[in-house]
This record gives C-alpha cells, sequence and structure tokens, in this order.
C-alpha cells in the first residue's frame, strides 16, 4: 500500500512540473508496481561547432530551340564550371554529376500550345572544404557557368562530428540523470540503473543563400558558415526500489 500511494505521489509531482511550461524536459512514471517499475524522463543536450564543409547543387539551365544545340551548350557550361571548381582548388573527388534530364518546354498562352525549344539541365553536387575562399570559388564557377547557371540548396556540415555527438550525448544523459534522480528523491525511492534508453539526434544550420554579383568588378560574394547545431535527445527509464 505504501509503495501504490509513493507511485501516486510522484505521478502528482510529474503532472504539476509537466503543467508548468517550464523546462524542455518530459517525465513520467512508468509501471503498475512490479519489478519493471521506473522513472522515464527525457534529457537534451545541444551543443555547437563550427561548420568546416559547404555543400552546394551548381549546374546549367539552358534552353535552345533544337536538342542537340542545348545539350551541346550544357555540356561545354558545365565542363567549364568543372574547370573553374578545379582551378580554384576543388577537387575532383567532391564534384559529382546529381541530375541530367532534357525536356521539351511548350508556351500554352492563348490556349495554344506552341514549341518554345529544349531545354537541358546539367545539375552538380559539389563540396567545398576551404571555407575562407567559398565566395571566390562560388564567383568564379558562376563566372564560367554564364547566364544559364544555377545555384541552390547550399548547406554546411561538419565533416567529422564524432567530438560534437559524444558532447552532446554526455550533455543529455546528465540532464536525464539528474532529472531522475531528483524524481526519485521526491518520491523517497532508491534510483537504480537504465533499463531503456531511446536517442534522437538532429542538426540546425542556418540557411545559406547565395547572388551572384552583377558586375565583375564588384567584391566577392561573402560567404559566412556561422555555427551548427548538434542535438542529442534521449529518453531514458530508471529502475527504482
Amino acid at each position: 500500500m505504501r509503495r501504490l500511494l509513493v507511485l501516486l505521489a510522484l505521478s502528482a509531482v510529474v503532472l504539476a512540473a509537466c503543467g508548468t511550461g517550464e523546462g524542455s524536459g518530459n517525465f513520467g512514471v512508468v509501471g503498475d508496481g512490479s519489478a519493471t517499475t521506473g522513472i522515464n524522463v527525457t534529457g537534451q543536450g545541444r551543443v555547437f561547432g563550427k561548420p568546416d564543409t559547404l555543400t552546394l547543387n551548381l549546374g546549367v539551365s539552358v534552353l535552345r530551340s533544337t536538342v542537340n544545340a542545348a545539350t551541346s551548350d550544357a555540356a561545354a557550361q558545365a565542363e567549364a564550371i568543372i574547370d573553374a571548381l578545379e582551378a580554384n582548388g576543388v577537387a575532383e573527388a567532391d564534384i559529382q554529376t546529381a541530375n541530367y534530364a532534357i525536356w521539351p518546354e511548350y508556351d500554352y498562352s492563348n490556349e495554344t500550345q506552341r514549341l518554345i525549344g529544349y531545354r537541358v539541365t546539367n545539375d552538380l553536387t559539389v563540396k567545398i572544404r576551404d571555407l575562407d575562399k567559398a565566395g571566390d570559388v562560388l564567383d568564379a564557377a558562376t563566372a564560367a557557368g554564364g547566364n544559364d547557371v544555377v545555384v541552390q540548396n547550399l548547406s554546411f556540415s561538419i565533416e567529422d562530428n564524432t567530438a560534437l555527438l559524444e558532447m552532446a550525448r554526455t550533455a543529455a544523459w546528465n540532464d536525464a540523470e539528474a532529472k531522475a534522480e531528483q524524481l526519485a528523491r521526491l518520491a523517497g525511492v532508491d534510483l537504480r540503473g537504465a533499463v531503456s534508453i531511446t536517442e534522437t539526434i538532429s542538426y540546425n544550420t542556418p540557411p545559406v543563400y547565395y547572388e551572384r554579383a552583377a558586375f565583375a568588378d564588384e567584391a566577392g560574394t561573402p560567404i559566412q558558415a556561422g555555427e551548427s547545431e548538434v542535438t542529442v535527445v534521449v529518453q531514458v527509464t530508471f529502475s527504482i526500489g
């Protein structure tokens, strides 16, 4: 009977904590008085690190009156972009064809279908690892691609994030354990080992926008890496005695 009262008291503490809206953790009691009864908590760890890689899609979208003209011009412009990237220090292994497509384009105005020409797109996935030169690399590549160049989906990342993950995981565990210990003290029960652990990892980096300078004599495009956030959330069930 005393054990049941303890669990009911602990449940009341949990409901009071959840009702305040303060903090980011979830608290709860699981079990029905059996040996598997425990305390269920959620811990969160957030760490920040400086990105070391910029990944983007870079290519051309060419519209010409014939397929041959479109494919020929698209190939020449894509090759010029690749040459410019490699000339500015981007490794061949960091340049990969992501998409290649050909389709006819039509004008549907005035309730008629009129063939405009044929569009060819050739998209590359590019990784730039020297972020201090990222703006100059992009300016050189887009200049080589001419007016048909397309730049999109820029994103920063940390190539080797093992250390950051370990730090975030440790912070999340400490957060969960501290909550469980407090709840156990409030309930007057002994906290024992973890019997269940679930981990969720998320990454958050600010969006990156790129717009090529309109005139060749303008200053190079600035690219700011900022910080990347790594968040680990662990949901842990601790047994109690």
